[in-house]
């Protein structure tokens, strides 16, 4: 566990600031004395917890704890590339359960950075570098077969842009990658999860091993909600993958080889030329 540290606001009042991507407010959590959850328009966007960075809330972010654990020995430091950073909670996670990781995020909305860097400082021990600019144009320019994990967790306001969910920016993230490295993207669809569909036959374009991890009401289309997709050159440690997801106190299900194959439902890989955002949430899919 990190050392505590100290919040510079008292827990009676949230936080709130105009950022580049909306109103930003850091609400308390009620249960933990040094825990808040970074809304954006009112949306649950990151929850961190200054006292134990290795406590994931969002069930979304579980799925990405589980693949941060699986991407090495135990406590053996990796190389991260984090697109999207918000309260920068996974690279927090990273940073606490592998120390000496080197990682770097990409966060386009600079405001929100200074925001986040300010009201919940990070342990200035950490090897993490933040960077302000567009993930793709980022990606593109970030060394070859460096990485050991890239997470992408990319949204423009509620949606995942268009020019971050095609086969060319998928084929940036396996460039990145080491061999053995893994790409893990986090993406928000429903109904007849076309958006899922075609992320999971773009990701099989550019990787030999894809995998999807969603509630099970997600998947049947009865909810709106997060699907996590983890792609790799190498086989991916999927029975240990079910494990953890099993103990999870949300429930989830993994779709990969012929299970995914009928999960695609045809559905094709999408290019830069056909691309577009994933679906804007229906009115209160994500309350807080």
């Amino acid at each position: 566990m990190a050392r505590k540290q100290q919040h510079p606001t008292t827990k009676t009042q949230n936080t709130t600031e105009q950022v580049g991507s909306g109103l930003a407010e850091l609400v308390p959590d009620r249960d933990r004395p040094n825990a808040w959850t970074l809304l954006l328009d009112g949306t649950p966007q990151s929850h961190v917890d200054l006292d134990d960075p290795t406590r994931l809330s969002f069930e979304y972010q579980r799925r990405f704890g589980h693949l941060v654990d699986l991407a090495a020995a135990p406590r053996q430091p990796i190389t991260a590339l984090h697109l999207g950073g918000g309260a920068l909670t996974l690279a927090r996670y990273v940073a606490a359960t592998r120390p000496r990781s080197r990682q770097q995020v990409a966060e386009i909305d600079t405001a929100l950075t200074e925001f986040v860097r300010r009201t919940l400082p990070l342990d200035r021990g950490w090897q993490l570098r933040v960077r302000g600019g567009d993930a793709r144009e980022i990606l593109a320019r970030s060394p070859e077969a460096q990485a050991d994990l890239v997470v992408a967790d990319i949204f423009a306001g509620a949606r995942t842009p268009a020019h971050c969910a095609s086969v060319e920016f998928a084929r940036l993230a396996a460039r990145a990658l080491r061999p053995e490295g893994r790409y893990v993207v986090n993406i928000t669809d429903g109904g007849r999860l076309d958006f899922a569909r075609g992320q999971a036959a773009t990701l099989r374009e550019a990787f030999a091993e894809v995998a999807l991890i969603a509630d099970p009401v997600v998947l049947r289309g009865r909810r709106f909600g997060n699907l996590v997709l983890v792609a790799a050159r190498q086989p991916l440690p999927l029975d240990e993958l079910t494990r953890r997801i099993a103990t999870d106190p949300h429930p989830g299900r993994i779709e990969h080889g012929p299970r995914l194959t009928d999960f695609q439902a045809g559905a094709v890989p999408v290019p830069d030329a056909g691309a577009g955002p994933s679906p804007a949430p229906p009115p209160g899919a994500f309350t807080f």
